[in-house]
């Protein structure tokens, strides 16, 4: 039985994610610091945030809107971290591990959507 948020797998997984981000993007460039750094922590906070935010809520059709928030953040998280390999700022081996987490943290969230979705589909 899950006593709050941070017992779900998938907010633990990309809150890791986050910490990963934040300590990365630590070397980004200076000139960055205010563009691609700023916005791919922002996106990157947002989705814990969102699924802890979405927990909280009353009903599982706002939390559902929560994860869906989280998942568009996501999305945006992993193209920013694409364009920031392609930029050369991201070194290909940290890009592989990186990726793979990503792809953790999305199919997760989309499991996680898709069992509310299911739950409030047929009650």
């Amino acid at each position: 039985m899950l006593k709050n948020y941070k017992d779900l797998k998938v907010w633990q997984k990309a809150y890791e994610l986050c910490i990963t981000i934040y300590k990365l993007t630590k070397y980004f460039p200076k000139e960055e610091q205010y563009g691609l750094t700023s916005q791919i922590r922002r996106s990157a906070v947002s989705v814990p945030s969102n699924i802890a935010e979405g927990y909280g809520r009353k009903t599982t059709q706002e939390y559902m809107h929560s994860l869906y928030i989280a998942y568009g953040s996501h999305c945006e998280l992993e193209t920013q971290i694409m364009l920031s390999k392609d930029l050369g700022y991201i070194k290909p081996d940290e890009f592989g591990p990186l990726q793979q987490n990503i792809g953790e943290v999305e199919r997760m969230l989309k499991a996680l959507i898709k069992s509310l979705h299911n739950k409030y589909s047929n009650p």
